[in-house]
């Protein structure tokens, strides 16, 4: 596990459980929350997902199980890859409470045994700003490229690179472009007391342009097939997210 890994994985196993639990309730509140409408769950990511009944699908960075649970229940067959035995302390018991059956895997995104999951899957699912946890993203996208089957499908939604140029004072605040990796504060360290705060682990991450996002997918080999981007969560009028589909088409090495 490289050092990036390493530091993101001591950073995400701290309290992440208790902030799941304060944040979406606890296992039992959630899975009946996701009982009553799964399909729901899924929120911007339906159209994307419509067809996941009867799938193999691999849920990467899937976190504390909120969109793998759903998924299952719809009729998937959900693998989740997480780095994190919290989030998948969470994760299992939601499943237990929503009476679904998922497979959950601690592992670094880098280190998935290729040999059992290559050309496994029919599509891969992954969301909700989790890239700039991976510093070399071409990769990423190409252990992504190696898991997938041959016409099955890529679904990435992340955060959009131009967040990072909103809000700025001026050009000179606008950090855009930057390649370096940086230390950086746990998503949810600021649901905690500030005192509790100081206690929190920093995580390592690697900011990427759109278009270091888009050539990457291609450069793996994938076809694109869809790029929409998406309005802030409260329906703001500015790019906030982007959901790239992209497949893999036959004839193409697995």
């Amino acid at each position: 596990m490289n050092e990036q890994s390493a530091l993101n994985k001591r950073a995400w196993e701290y309290r992440a459980y208790e902030f799941w639990t304060k944040h979406h309730g606890s296992p039992e509140e959630k899975a009946a929350e996701i009982v009553r409408n799964p399909l729901a769950c899924l929120k911007k990511h339906q159209t994307y997902l419509a067809h996941a009944a009867g799938r193999k699908i691999a849920n990467l960075c899937g976190s504390n199980g909120r969109k793998a649970v759903p998924l299952a229940l719809l009729g998937a067959d959900v693998t989740v890859f997480d780095i994190s035995e919290e989030n998948r302390r969470y994760a299992l018991e939601l499943a237990a409470h929503a009476g679904a059956s998922i497979d959950y895997v601690v592992t670094d995104i880098y280190e998935i045994d290729r040999e059992k999951y290559g050309g496994y899957f029919d599509i891969l699912y992954l969301e909700g700003g989790i890239l700039h946890y991976f510093h070399k993203i071409g990769t990423f996208m190409s252990i992504l490229y190696a898991l997938l089957r041959t016409g099955g499908q890529l679904v990435l939604s992340d955060f959009h690179p131009l967040r990072r140029c909103l809000g700025a004072a001026g050009p000179e605040e606008v950090k855009y472009f930057d390649t370096e990796l940086r230390r950086g504060d746990l998503a949810y360290k600021g649901f905690f007391e500030e005192e509790e705060q100081e206690q929190f682990p920093p995580v390592m991450l690697r900011s990427f342009t759109l278009s270091e996002i888009i050539n990457a997918v291609i450069e793996a080999g994938f076809a694109l097939e869809r790029f929409d981007e998406h309005r802030g969560w409260n329906k703001e009028n500015i790019p906030w997210e982007f959901t790239i589909v992209a497949g893999k088409k036959a004839g193409a090495a697995e």
